[in-house]
Protein backbone atom coordinates (compact mmCIF):
# COMPACT_ATOMS: atom_id res chain seq x y z
CA UNK A 1 0.00 0.00 0.00
CA UNK A 2 2.95 2.59 -0.01
CA UNK A 3 3.87 2.32 -3.20
CA UNK A 4 0.19 3.20 -4.40
CA UNK A 5 1.08 7.04 -4.22
CA UNK A 6 4.29 6.80 -6.21
CA UNK A 7 1.80 4.88 -9.03
CA UNK A 8 -0.91 7.06 -9.29
CA UNK A 9 1.85 10.64 -9.43
CA UNK A 10 3.39 9.25 -11.99
CA UNK A 11 1.49 9.37 -14.64
CA UNK A 12 0.52 13.07 -13.33
CA UNK A 13 4.32 13.68 -14.25
CA UNK A 14 4.74 12.47 -17.14
CA UNK A 15 1.01 14.11 -18.69
CA UNK A 16 2.62 17.69 -17.71
CA UNK A 17 5.95 17.13 -18.93
CA UNK A 18 4.33 15.46 -22.18
CA UNK A 19 2.59 19.29 -22.39
CA UNK A 20 5.55 21.29 -21.67
CA UNK A 21 7.07 19.76 -24.72
CA UNK A 22 4.71 20.07 -26.93
CA UNK A 23 4.19 24.38 -26.09
CA UNK A 24 7.72 24.37 -26.51
CA UNK A 25 7.41 22.84 -29.66
CA UNK A 26 4.54 24.89 -31.08
CA UNK A 27 6.12 27.85 -29.80
CA UNK A 28 9.35 27.29 -32.07
CA UNK A 29 6.95 25.95 -35.06
CA UNK A 30 5.27 29.71 -34.67
CA UNK A 31 8.23 31.69 -34.34
CA UNK A 32 9.86 29.94 -37.36
CA UNK A 33 6.87 30.98 -39.14
CA UNK A 34 6.35 34.45 -37.98
CA UNK A 35 10.36 34.97 -38.86
CA UNK A 36 10.11 33.92 -42.57
CA UNK A 37 6.49 35.68 -43.15
CA UNK A 38 8.18 39.48 -42.12
CA UNK A 39 11.13 40.24 -40.12
CA UNK A 40 9.74 43.21 -39.04
CA UNK A 41 6.97 43.26 -35.59
CA UNK A 42 4.60 45.48 -34.73
CA UNK A 43 6.25 47.09 -31.90
CA UNK A 44 8.82 48.41 -33.94
CA UNK A 45 6.29 50.89 -35.75
CA UNK A 46 5.25 52.26 -32.43
CA UNK A 47 6.37 55.35 -32.57
CA UNK A 48 5.64 55.85 -36.47
CA UNK A 49 3.47 58.52 -37.65
CA UNK A 50 2.02 55.96 -39.95
CA UNK A 51 -1.22 53.65 -39.40
CA UNK A 52 -2.76 51.24 -41.43
CA UNK A 53 -6.06 53.06 -42.19
CA UNK A 54 -6.56 55.91 -44.79
CA UNK A 55 -9.19 58.44 -45.30
CA UNK A 56 -9.51 60.28 -48.22
CA UNK A 57 -11.06 63.43 -46.69
CA UNK A 58 -7.57 64.54 -44.36
CA UNK A 59 -4.65 66.11 -45.79
CA UNK A 60 -1.72 63.65 -46.97
CA UNK A 61 1.05 63.55 -44.86
CA UNK A 62 4.48 62.22 -46.19
CA UNK A 63 6.56 63.50 -48.85
CA UNK A 64 4.07 64.14 -50.84
CA UNK A 65 1.94 66.15 -48.36
CA UNK A 66 2.92 70.07 -49.93
CA UNK A 67 1.77 68.52 -53.44
CA UNK A 68 -0.32 70.05 -55.86
CA UNK A 69 -3.26 68.46 -55.74
CA UNK A 70 -3.87 68.67 -59.65
CA UNK A 71 -0.27 66.86 -60.12
CA UNK A 72 1.95 68.79 -62.77
CA UNK A 73 0.21 70.84 -65.33
CA UNK A 74 -0.08 69.65 -68.58
CA UNK A 75 0.22 72.79 -70.13
CA UNK A 76 3.26 75.33 -69.20
CA UNK A 77 4.06 78.64 -70.27
CA UNK A 78 7.05 77.47 -72.38
CA UNK A 79 5.10 75.00 -74.07
CA UNK A 80 2.62 77.44 -74.87
CA UNK A 81 5.13 79.85 -76.46
CA UNK A 82 6.67 76.80 -78.60
CA UNK A 83 3.13 76.15 -80.05
CA UNK A 84 2.76 79.83 -81.14
CA UNK A 85 6.32 79.59 -82.57
CA UNK A 86 4.46 77.38 -85.12
CA UNK A 87 2.12 79.92 -86.33
CA UNK A 88 3.19 83.18 -85.33
CA UNK A 89 7.04 84.63 -86.40
CA UNK A 90 8.66 86.50 -84.36
CA UNK A 91 6.93 88.81 -81.38
CA UNK A 92 9.28 87.12 -78.56
CA UNK A 93 7.97 89.34 -76.04
CA UNK A 94 4.29 89.46 -76.85
CA UNK A 95 4.38 85.81 -76.87
CA UNK A 96 5.51 85.55 -73.51
CA UNK A 97 2.98 87.93 -72.09
CA UNK A 98 0.29 86.37 -73.97
CA UNK A 99 1.56 82.24 -72.92
CA UNK A 100 1.81 83.57 -69.41
CA UNK A 101 -1.89 85.26 -69.12
CA UNK A 102 -3.37 82.55 -70.80
CA UNK A 103 -1.55 80.22 -68.01
CA UNK A 104 -2.86 81.83 -65.60
CA UNK A 105 -6.13 82.13 -66.35
CA UNK A 106 -5.64 78.09 -67.22
CA UNK A 107 -4.54 78.05 -63.33
CA UNK A 108 -7.53 79.80 -61.95
CA UNK A 109 -10.35 78.15 -64.23
CA UNK A 110 -8.17 74.62 -62.60
CA UNK A 111 -8.28 76.38 -58.75
CA UNK A 112 -12.09 77.63 -59.26
CA UNK A 113 -13.18 74.38 -60.26
CA UNK A 114 -11.21 72.60 -56.72
CA UNK A 115 -12.19 75.24 -54.19
CA UNK A 116 -16.21 74.22 -55.57
CA UNK A 117 -15.81 70.32 -55.31
CA UNK A 118 -14.27 70.85 -52.03
CA UNK A 119 -16.92 73.53 -50.70
CA UNK A 120 -19.41 70.11 -52.57
CA UNK A 121 -17.95 67.84 -50.26
CA UNK A 122 -17.99 69.33 -46.89
CA UNK A 123 -21.89 70.39 -47.53
CA UNK A 124 -22.25 66.96 -48.31
CA UNK A 125 -20.16 66.29 -44.64
CA UNK A 126 -22.09 68.77 -42.81
CA UNK A 127 -25.72 67.03 -43.78
CA UNK A 128 -24.69 64.06 -43.34
CA UNK A 129 -23.25 64.76 -39.46
CA UNK A 130 -26.31 67.12 -38.69
CA UNK A 131 -28.89 63.86 -39.77
CA UNK A 132 -26.91 61.89 -37.27
CA UNK A 133 -26.69 63.89 -34.43
CA UNK A 134 -30.14 65.31 -35.02
CA UNK A 135 -32.95 64.23 -32.13
CA UNK A 136 -36.12 61.91 -33.32
CA UNK A 137 -38.05 64.56 -32.42
CA UNK A 138 -36.57 66.98 -34.49
CA UNK A 139 -38.61 65.40 -37.22
CA UNK A 140 -41.72 65.96 -35.49
CA UNK A 141 -41.16 69.43 -33.92
CA UNK A 142 -38.89 70.83 -36.17
CA UNK A 143 -37.30 74.12 -34.89
CA UNK A 144 -37.61 73.22 -31.53
CA UNK A 145 -34.38 74.55 -29.91
CA UNK A 146 -31.79 71.98 -28.19
CA UNK A 147 -32.50 71.84 -23.87
CA UNK A 148 -28.85 71.78 -23.18
CA UNK A 149 -26.91 73.17 -25.82
CA UNK A 150 -24.07 71.13 -27.06
CA UNK A 151 -21.84 74.07 -27.95
CA UNK A 152 -22.03 76.77 -25.00
CA UNK A 153 -21.23 80.14 -26.34
CA UNK A 154 -18.03 81.44 -24.72
CA UNK A 155 -18.08 83.46 -21.11
CA UNK A 156 -15.57 85.61 -22.67
CA UNK A 157 -16.49 90.01 -22.51
CA UNK A 158 -17.49 91.62 -25.58
CA UNK A 159 -18.55 90.82 -28.83
CA UNK A 160 -16.84 87.78 -30.07
CA UNK A 161 -13.91 88.70 -33.94
CA UNK A 162 -15.59 88.41 -37.16
CA UNK A 163 -14.38 85.64 -38.98
CA UNK A 164 -14.01 85.16 -42.60
CA UNK A 165 -13.63 81.89 -44.04
CA UNK A 166 -13.93 82.56 -47.69
CA UNK A 167 -11.18 80.95 -49.67
CA UNK A 168 -8.61 83.04 -51.43
CA UNK A 169 -9.56 84.58 -54.82
CA UNK A 170 -6.88 84.31 -57.45
CA UNK A 171 -8.35 87.63 -59.70
CA UNK A 172 -7.85 87.77 -63.52
CA UNK A 173 -5.32 89.89 -65.42
CA UNK A 174 -6.53 91.53 -68.36
CA UNK A 175 -3.97 91.78 -71.37
CA UNK A 176 -3.87 94.28 -74.30
CA UNK A 177 -2.13 94.53 -77.61
CA UNK A 178 -0.76 97.14 -79.41
CA UNK A 179 0.95 97.14 -82.74
CA UNK A 180 -0.17 97.94 -86.30
CA UNK A 181 -2.13 95.44 -88.51
CA UNK A 182 -1.54 92.27 -90.05
CA UNK A 183 1.76 91.47 -86.82
CA UNK A 184 -0.32 88.74 -85.78
CA UNK A 185 -2.18 89.80 -82.65
CA UNK A 186 -5.48 87.79 -83.15
CA UNK A 187 -3.60 85.25 -84.50
CA UNK A 188 -1.99 84.52 -81.37
CA UNK A 189 -4.96 85.14 -79.16
CA UNK A 190 -7.24 82.28 -81.41
CA UNK A 191 -4.13 79.89 -81.17
CA UNK A 192 -4.15 79.99 -77.72
CA UNK A 193 -7.45 79.51 -77.36
CA UNK A 194 -7.72 76.52 -79.55
CA UNK A 195 -5.23 74.72 -77.67
CA UNK A 196 -7.00 75.41 -74.57
CA UNK A 197 -10.46 73.93 -75.99
CA UNK A 198 -12.03 76.79 -74.11
CA UNK A 199 -14.38 78.86 -76.11
CA UNK A 200 -13.42 81.75 -77.74
CA UNK A 201 -14.89 84.88 -79.40
CA UNK A 202 -13.91 88.23 -81.47
CA UNK A 203 -15.62 90.97 -81.55
CA UNK A 204 -14.90 94.69 -83.33
CA UNK A 205 -15.35 97.61 -81.60
CA UNK A 206 -15.69 99.74 -84.00
CA UNK A 207 -19.71 99.19 -84.15
CA UNK A 208 -20.34 99.21 -80.77
CA UNK A 209 -22.39 102.22 -79.55
CA UNK A 210 -23.66 103.35 -75.96
CA UNK A 211 -26.91 101.34 -75.14
CA UNK A 212 -30.03 102.85 -76.59
CA UNK A 213 -28.24 104.20 -80.15
CA UNK A 214 -28.24 102.49 -83.10
CA UNK A 215 -25.52 100.03 -83.35
CA UNK A 216 -24.27 96.84 -81.29
CA UNK A 217 -24.12 97.02 -77.61
CA UNK A 218 -21.14 96.60 -75.60
CA UNK A 219 -22.97 92.89 -74.40
CA UNK A 220 -22.66 91.60 -77.86
CA UNK A 221 -19.10 90.14 -77.04
CA UNK A 222 -20.53 87.96 -73.88
CA UNK A 223 -24.10 86.94 -76.46
CA UNK A 224 -21.63 86.00 -79.13
CA UNK A 225 -19.37 84.04 -76.23
CA UNK A 226 -22.38 82.18 -75.03
CA UNK A 227 -23.05 80.55 -78.26
CA UNK A 228 -19.61 79.52 -79.30
CA UNK A 229 -19.73 77.58 -75.94
CA UNK A 230 -23.36 76.21 -77.65
CA UNK A 231 -25.29 77.81 -74.88
CA UNK A 232 -23.09 76.17 -72.11
CA UNK A 233 -23.24 79.23 -69.61
CA UNK A 234 -20.88 77.29 -67.35
CA UNK A 235 -17.98 76.78 -70.20
CA UNK A 236 -18.97 79.96 -71.44
CA UNK A 237 -18.40 81.85 -68.00
CA UNK A 238 -14.39 80.35 -68.47
CA UNK A 239 -14.02 81.54 -72.27
CA UNK A 240 -11.61 83.91 -73.77
CA UNK A 241 -13.14 86.98 -75.36
CA UNK A 242 -10.99 89.28 -77.88
CA UNK A 243 -12.20 93.34 -78.42
CA UNK A 244 -10.34 93.70 -81.31
CA UNK A 245 -9.62 98.07 -82.57
CA UNK A 246 -10.20 99.20 -78.94
CA UNK A 247 -8.58 101.93 -80.03
CA UNK A 248 -11.43 102.90 -82.16
CA UNK A 249 -13.15 103.60 -79.24
CA UNK A 250 -11.43 106.37 -77.87
CA UNK A 251 -13.06 109.47 -76.53
CA UNK A 252 -14.01 111.81 -79.45
CA UNK A 253 -14.05 115.81 -78.72
CA UNK A 254 -18.10 116.49 -79.84
CA UNK A 255 -18.82 119.55 -81.00
CA UNK A 256 -22.09 119.02 -80.30
CA UNK A 257 -23.93 116.40 -78.79
CA UNK A 258 -23.11 113.27 -77.00
CA UNK A 259 -19.93 110.79 -78.04
CA UNK A 260 -22.09 107.59 -77.93
CA UNK A 261 -19.48 105.66 -79.93
CA UNK A 262 -16.61 106.75 -77.34
CA UNK A 263 -16.73 107.51 -73.89
CA UNK A 264 -20.10 105.73 -73.56
CA UNK A 265 -18.93 102.29 -75.24
CA UNK A 266 -15.77 102.63 -73.00
CA UNK A 267 -17.93 103.06 -69.63
CA UNK A 268 -20.06 99.94 -70.95
CA UNK A 269 -17.09 98.07 -70.68
CA UNK A 270 -16.29 98.81 -67.43
CA UNK A 271 -18.32 96.46 -65.57
CA UNK A 272 -18.19 93.46 -67.75
CA UNK A 273 -14.28 93.38 -68.19
CA UNK A 274 -14.25 93.99 -64.39
CA UNK A 275 -17.25 90.98 -63.58
CA UNK A 276 -20.60 91.27 -63.50
CA UNK A 277 -23.65 89.34 -64.31
CA UNK A 278 -25.49 90.05 -67.51
CA UNK A 279 -28.69 88.63 -69.08
CA UNK A 280 -28.36 87.05 -72.46
CA UNK A 281 -31.20 87.22 -74.74
CA UNK A 282 -30.59 83.63 -76.78
CA UNK A 283 -32.04 85.04 -80.00
CA UNK A 284 -32.70 82.53 -83.14
CA UNK A 285 -31.06 82.54 -86.46
CA UNK A 286 -32.70 84.05 -88.91
CA UNK A 287 -32.30 81.88 -91.34
CA UNK A 288 -33.42 79.52 -89.49
CA UNK A 289 -37.01 77.68 -90.42
CA UNK A 290 -39.24 75.69 -88.92
CA UNK A 291 -40.23 72.23 -88.54
CA UNK A 292 -42.21 72.31 -91.07
CA UNK A 293 -41.19 74.64 -93.58
CA UNK A 294 -41.29 73.86 -96.91
CA UNK A 295 -37.84 72.87 -98.84
CA UNK A 296 -36.71 75.96 -100.45
CA UNK A 297 -34.20 74.56 -103.53
CA UNK A 298 -34.63 74.56 -106.89
CA UNK A 299 -33.16 72.20 -109.53
CA UNK A 300 -29.68 73.04 -110.63
CA UNK A 301 -26.31 71.38 -112.25
CA UNK A 302 -23.75 72.24 -109.50
CA UNK A 303 -21.50 69.30 -108.11
CA UNK A 304 -21.98 70.40 -104.66
CA UNK A 305 -25.60 70.95 -104.39
CA UNK A 306 -26.82 67.14 -104.81
CA UNK A 307 -29.18 68.62 -107.90
CA UNK A 308 -30.89 70.81 -105.44
CA UNK A 309 -30.31 74.62 -105.07
CA UNK A 310 -29.99 74.52 -101.27
CA UNK A 311 -28.05 71.83 -101.34
CA UNK A 312 -28.54 68.11 -98.89
CA UNK A 313 -28.72 70.44 -96.15
CA UNK A 314 -31.78 72.21 -97.22
CA UNK A 315 -33.73 68.69 -98.17
CA UNK A 316 -32.96 67.70 -94.91
CA UNK A 317 -33.68 70.81 -92.67
CA UNK A 318 -37.14 71.22 -94.69
CA UNK A 319 -38.37 67.60 -93.54
CA UNK A 320 -37.63 68.47 -90.18
CA UNK A 321 -35.59 70.88 -88.29
CA UNK A 322 -34.02 68.67 -85.37
CA UNK A 323 -31.51 71.02 -83.84
CA UNK A 324 -31.21 71.80 -80.66
CA UNK A 325 -31.29 75.52 -80.65
CA UNK A 326 -32.61 77.85 -78.10
CA UNK A 327 -35.72 79.38 -78.14
CA UNK A 328 -36.89 83.12 -78.70
CA UNK A 329 -37.65 83.39 -75.35
CA UNK A 330 -34.52 81.57 -73.39
CA UNK A 331 -32.45 83.76 -71.26
CA UNK A 332 -29.23 83.07 -69.91
CA UNK A 333 -27.64 84.40 -67.11
CA UNK A 334 -23.33 84.73 -67.49
CA UNK A 335 -20.94 85.99 -65.19
CA UNK A 336 -17.81 87.44 -66.50
CA UNK A 337 -15.74 87.28 -63.31
CA UNK A 338 -13.52 84.26 -64.75
CA UNK A 339 -13.85 85.49 -68.34
CA UNK A 340 -10.32 86.56 -70.19
CA UNK A 341 -10.39 89.98 -71.84
CA UNK A 342 -7.73 90.30 -74.56
CA UNK A 343 -7.67 94.04 -75.95
CA UNK A 344 -6.00 95.14 -79.40
CA UNK A 345 -5.93 97.68 -81.12
CA UNK A 346 -3.18 99.79 -83.74
CA UNK A 347 -3.47 102.81 -81.50
CA UNK A 348 -2.23 104.66 -84.58
CA UNK A 349 -0.10 107.94 -83.51
CA UNK A 350 0.37 106.40 -79.97
CA UNK A 351 4.11 105.97 -80.78
CA UNK A 352 4.75 109.84 -81.13
CA UNK A 353 3.39 110.63 -77.83
CA UNK A 354 5.30 108.15 -75.91
CA UNK A 355 8.40 109.49 -78.43
CA UNK A 356 7.29 113.12 -76.86
CA UNK A 357 7.18 112.24 -73.34
CA UNK A 358 10.35 110.29 -72.96
CA UNK A 359 12.44 112.33 -75.16
CA UNK A 360 11.92 115.89 -74.87
CA UNK A 361 14.73 118.04 -73.64
CA UNK A 362 17.08 115.67 -74.95
CA UNK A 363 18.01 117.02 -78.29
CA UNK A 364 19.33 121.09 -79.04
CA UNK A 365 17.12 123.58 -77.30
CA UNK A 366 14.75 121.20 -75.42
CA UNK A 367 13.14 120.07 -78.67
CA UNK A 368 11.03 116.83 -78.80
CA UNK A 369 11.73 114.09 -80.81
CA UNK A 370 8.83 114.05 -83.46
CA UNK A 371 7.71 110.74 -84.99
CA UNK A 372 5.77 110.49 -88.36
CA UNK A 373 2.53 112.27 -87.91
CA UNK A 374 -0.80 110.22 -87.81
CA UNK A 375 -1.60 112.37 -90.90
CA UNK A 376 1.03 110.51 -92.72
CA UNK A 377 0.69 107.63 -94.76
CA UNK A 378 0.11 104.63 -92.97
CA UNK A 379 3.10 102.25 -94.61
CA UNK A 380 5.28 104.43 -93.36
CA UNK A 381 4.09 104.57 -89.87
CA UNK A 382 3.96 101.10 -89.85
CA UNK A 383 7.77 100.72 -91.19
CA UNK A 384 8.49 103.20 -88.70
CA UNK A 385 7.54 101.39 -85.49
CA UNK A 386 11.22 100.03 -84.41
CA UNK A 387 13.97 102.83 -83.96
CA UNK A 388 17.61 101.42 -83.88
CA UNK A 389 20.78 102.77 -81.61
CA UNK A 390 24.20 102.50 -80.53
CA UNK A 391 24.55 99.86 -78.10
CA UNK A 392 25.32 101.83 -74.43
CA UNK A 393 25.20 104.89 -75.90
CA UNK A 394 22.98 107.32 -73.93
CA UNK A 395 19.93 107.20 -75.70
CA UNK A 396 20.19 103.12 -75.26
CA UNK A 397 20.58 104.14 -71.79
CA UNK A 398 17.32 106.27 -71.76
CA UNK A 399 15.67 103.49 -73.36
CA UNK A 400 16.64 100.93 -70.89
CA UNK A 401 15.58 103.32 -67.68
CA UNK A 402 11.90 103.34 -69.17
CA UNK A 403 11.55 99.99 -70.13
CA UNK A 404 8.77 98.41 -68.03
CA UNK A 405 10.97 94.51 -68.10
CA UNK A 406 14.61 93.94 -67.35
CA UNK A 407 16.61 93.23 -70.76
CA UNK A 408 19.27 90.69 -70.83
CA UNK A 409 23.11 92.17 -71.75
CA UNK A 410 25.25 89.87 -73.57
CA UNK A 411 29.09 90.46 -74.17
CA UNK A 412 28.23 89.83 -77.93
CA UNK A 413 25.62 92.12 -78.63
CA UNK A 414 24.94 93.94 -81.92
CA UNK A 415 26.67 97.16 -82.07
CA UNK A 416 22.82 98.27 -83.22
CA UNK A 417 19.77 97.45 -80.76
CA UNK A 418 16.35 97.78 -81.83
CA UNK A 419 13.88 99.30 -79.83
CA UNK A 420 9.71 99.69 -80.28
CA UNK A 421 8.56 102.73 -78.41
CA UNK A 422 5.32 101.02 -77.97
CA UNK A 423 6.98 98.94 -74.94
CA UNK A 424 7.55 102.24 -73.21
CA UNK A 425 3.62 102.89 -73.03
CA UNK A 426 2.33 103.87 -69.92
CA UNK A 427 -1.08 104.48 -68.58
CA UNK A 428 -0.87 108.36 -69.02
CA UNK A 429 0.19 107.74 -72.48
CA UNK A 430 -2.99 105.58 -73.51
CA UNK A 431 -5.18 108.42 -71.07
CA UNK A 432 -3.38 110.76 -73.32
CA UNK A 433 -4.50 108.83 -76.81
CA UNK A 434 -8.25 109.02 -75.17
CA UNK A 435 -8.86 105.83 -72.57
CA UNK A 436 -10.88 106.40 -69.81
CA UNK A 437 -8.43 105.78 -66.47
CA UNK A 438 -11.36 103.23 -65.32
CA UNK A 439 -10.92 101.28 -68.50
CA UNK A 440 -6.99 101.80 -68.60
CA UNK A 441 -7.22 100.85 -64.50
CA UNK A 442 -8.64 97.25 -65.39
CA UNK A 443 -6.25 96.26 -68.15
CA UNK A 444 -3.38 96.15 -66.23
CA UNK A 445 -1.31 93.68 -68.50
CA UNK A 446 0.28 95.11 -72.24
CA UNK A 447 2.29 94.11 -74.61
CA UNK A 448 3.62 95.78 -77.85
CA UNK A 449 4.41 94.09 -81.26
CA UNK A 450 6.63 95.22 -83.89
CA UNK A 451 5.77 95.77 -87.13
CA UNK A 452 7.08 92.91 -89.92
CA UNK A 453 10.63 93.76 -92.25
CA UNK A 454 11.74 91.83 -95.13
CA UNK A 455 13.25 88.51 -93.07
CA UNK A 456 10.09 88.76 -90.87
CA UNK A 457 7.79 88.54 -94.23
CA UNK A 458 9.82 85.96 -96.29
CA UNK A 459 9.43 83.81 -92.47
CA UNK A 460 5.75 84.44 -92.68
CA UNK A 461 5.50 82.47 -95.99
CA UNK A 462 7.47 79.71 -95.90
CA UNK A 463 8.08 79.02 -91.46
CA UNK A 464 4.41 78.59 -89.86
CA UNK A 465 2.66 75.41 -90.22
CA UNK A 466 0.09 77.14 -92.09
CA UNK A 467 2.05 79.23 -93.79
CA UNK A 468 1.15 80.86 -97.29
CA UNK A 469 3.03 78.85 -99.65
CA UNK A 470 1.98 75.75 -97.95
CA UNK A 471 -1.68 77.07 -98.65
CA UNK A 472 -0.92 77.55 -102.14
CA UNK A 473 1.18 73.96 -102.85
CA UNK A 474 -2.01 72.51 -101.63
CA UNK A 475 -4.17 74.17 -103.27
CA UNK A 476 -1.62 73.68 -106.63
CA UNK A 477 -1.65 69.81 -105.84
CA UNK A 478 -5.43 69.11 -105.40
CA UNK A 479 -5.10 70.16 -109.29
CA UNK A 480 -2.35 67.71 -109.73
CA UNK A 481 0.15 70.91 -110.55
CA UNK A 482 2.95 71.33 -108.07
CA UNK A 483 4.19 74.93 -107.40
CA UNK A 484 7.33 76.20 -106.52
CA UNK A 485 8.95 79.89 -105.72
CA UNK A 486 12.63 80.83 -105.55
CA UNK A 487 14.51 82.46 -102.67
CA UNK A 488 14.75 85.20 -104.83
CA UNK A 489 11.08 85.39 -105.58
CA UNK A 490 10.36 85.08 -101.87
CA UNK A 491 12.30 88.42 -101.08
CA UNK A 492 10.60 90.43 -104.07
CA UNK A 493 7.04 89.03 -102.69
CA UNK A 494 8.61 90.20 -99.12
CA UNK A 495 8.80 93.86 -100.81
CA UNK A 496 6.19 94.49 -102.48
CA UNK A 497 3.52 93.64 -99.26
CA UNK A 498 5.68 95.59 -97.18
CA UNK A 499 5.51 98.62 -99.70
CA UNK A 500 1.76 98.20 -99.10
CA UNK A 501 2.10 98.60 -95.20
CA UNK A 502 -0.63 95.91 -94.27
CA UNK A 503 1.51 93.65 -92.63
CA UNK A 504 1.12 90.10 -93.15
CA UNK A 505 -2.23 90.41 -94.94
CA UNK A 506 -0.48 91.92 -98.11
CA UNK A 507 1.34 88.57 -98.58
CA UNK A 508 -1.74 86.88 -99.29
CA UNK A 509 -2.85 90.32 -102.00
CA UNK A 510 0.89 89.93 -103.74
CA UNK A 511 0.33 86.39 -104.51
CA UNK A 512 -3.28 86.32 -105.40
CA UNK A 513 -2.36 89.37 -108.16
CA UNK A 514 1.05 86.97 -109.24
CA UNK A 515 -0.95 83.44 -109.48
CA UNK A 516 -4.37 84.46 -110.47
CA UNK A 517 -3.44 84.01 -114.34
CA UNK A 518 -1.53 80.39 -113.48
CA UNK A 519 -4.49 79.38 -111.14
CA UNK A 520 -6.93 79.62 -114.27
CA UNK A 521 -4.84 78.07 -116.74
CA UNK A 522 -3.36 75.09 -114.80
CA UNK A 523 -6.07 72.94 -113.90
CA UNK A 524 -7.03 70.53 -117.20
CA UNK A 525 -4.15 71.63 -118.48
CA UNK A 526 -1.19 69.44 -119.60
CA UNK A 527 0.62 72.00 -117.16
CA UNK A 528 2.39 69.91 -114.42
CA UNK A 529 4.72 72.40 -113.14
CA UNK A 530 4.75 75.69 -112.21
CA UNK A 531 7.87 78.19 -111.61
CA UNK A 532 7.79 81.44 -110.04
CA UNK A 533 11.12 83.30 -109.94
CA UNK A 534 12.39 86.85 -109.21
CA UNK A 535 11.69 88.00 -112.54
CA UNK A 536 8.41 86.25 -112.28
CA UNK A 537 7.94 88.05 -109.19
CA UNK A 538 8.74 91.47 -110.22
CA UNK A 539 6.38 91.15 -113.48
CA UNK A 540 8.99 91.46 -115.93
CA UNK A 541 8.26 87.48 -117.21
CA UNK A 542 5.42 85.29 -117.13
CA UNK A 543 5.27 82.28 -114.87
CA UNK A 544 7.39 78.67 -116.42
CA UNK A 545 5.44 76.23 -117.14
CA UNK A 546 6.07 72.57 -117.64
CA UNK A 547 4.31 69.48 -118.86
CA UNK A 548 4.80 66.07 -117.62
CA UNK A 549 7.80 64.03 -117.82
CA UNK A 550 9.96 67.67 -117.41
CA UNK A 551 11.05 66.99 -113.24
CA UNK A 552 14.48 67.10 -113.88
CA UNK A 553 14.47 70.30 -115.75
CA UNK A 554 12.46 72.09 -113.45
CA UNK A 555 14.85 70.88 -110.55
CA UNK A 556 17.36 71.97 -112.46
CA UNK A 557 16.01 75.46 -113.34
CA UNK A 558 15.48 75.98 -109.80
CA UNK A 559 18.79 75.15 -108.31
CA UNK A 560 20.28 77.57 -111.04
CA UNK A 561 17.81 80.17 -109.94
CA UNK A 562 18.61 79.72 -106.37
CA UNK A 563 22.51 79.63 -107.16
CA UNK A 564 22.65 82.80 -109.08
CA UNK A 565 20.58 84.71 -106.34
CA UNK A 566 23.07 83.21 -103.68
CA UNK A 567 26.14 84.46 -105.62
CA UNK A 568 24.24 88.11 -106.13
CA UNK A 569 23.71 88.08 -102.67
CA UNK A 570 27.33 87.35 -100.62
CA UNK A 571 28.45 90.05 -103.34
CA UNK A 572 26.21 93.19 -102.11
CA UNK A 573 26.96 91.09 -98.19
CA UNK A 574 30.89 92.01 -98.62
CA UNK A 575 30.38 95.33 -100.51
CA UNK A 576 28.16 96.55 -97.74
CA UNK A 577 29.96 95.33 -94.58
CA UNK A 578 31.40 98.55 -94.13
CA UNK A 579 28.64 100.56 -95.09
CA UNK A 580 25.99 102.75 -93.35
CA UNK A 581 24.52 101.22 -90.68
CA UNK A 582 21.27 102.16 -89.01
CA UNK A 583 20.08 104.95 -86.88
CA UNK A 584 22.47 105.85 -83.80
CA UNK A 585 21.09 108.67 -82.40
CA UNK A 586 17.71 110.63 -81.79
CA UNK A 587 18.52 113.32 -83.81
CA UNK A 588 18.65 110.93 -86.92
CA UNK A 589 15.31 109.28 -86.16
CA UNK A 590 14.03 113.24 -86.26
CA UNK A 591 15.39 113.26 -89.52
CA UNK A 592 14.13 110.23 -91.23
CA UNK A 593 10.84 111.29 -89.37
CA UNK A 594 10.78 114.86 -90.41
CA UNK A 595 11.71 113.37 -94.59
CA UNK A 596 8.59 111.00 -94.16
CA UNK A 597 6.57 113.33 -93.52
CA UNK A 598 5.79 114.47 -89.77
CA UNK A 599 7.07 117.64 -88.08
Amino acid sequence: MAFLPIAIGRPRTQARLSYLALSSIYRSFATTIASHSSQFRRSDFTSQPFTGSYEPGGPTSGPLGNASALGVPSLTPKVLKQHLDNFVVGQERAKKVLSVAVYNHYQRIQEAQRIEDEEHKLLQQQLRREMAEGHPLEDDFPGHQQAIPLHPPSSGLGAPPIQDNSPLTLEKANILLLGPSGVGKTLMAKTLARVLSVPFSMSDCTPFTQAGYIGEDAEICVSRLLAAANYDVAAAERGIICLDEIDKISTAKVSHGKDVGGEGVQQALLKIIEGTTLQIQAKQEKSARGPGAPPSGYPTNSPLSGGMMGGPSSTSSGSGNTSSGPSKSETYNVRTDNILFICAGAFVGLQKMVMNRIAKGSIGFGSPIRTSSSSSSSAAGNRDTTISVKTGSEESKMYEKHLPFFTTQTPDQAPLTEYNPLDLVEPADLQTYGLIPELVGRIPVSAALSALDEESLVRVLTEPRNSLMRQYEQLFQLSGVELRFTRGALREVAKSAMDMGTGARGLRTVCERLLTETMFEAPGSSIKYVLITETVAQRKTAPIYLARGSRHRFQSLIAAEDEEWDARMNKNRKRNDDGEGGMGSFQEYREKSTAVGGV
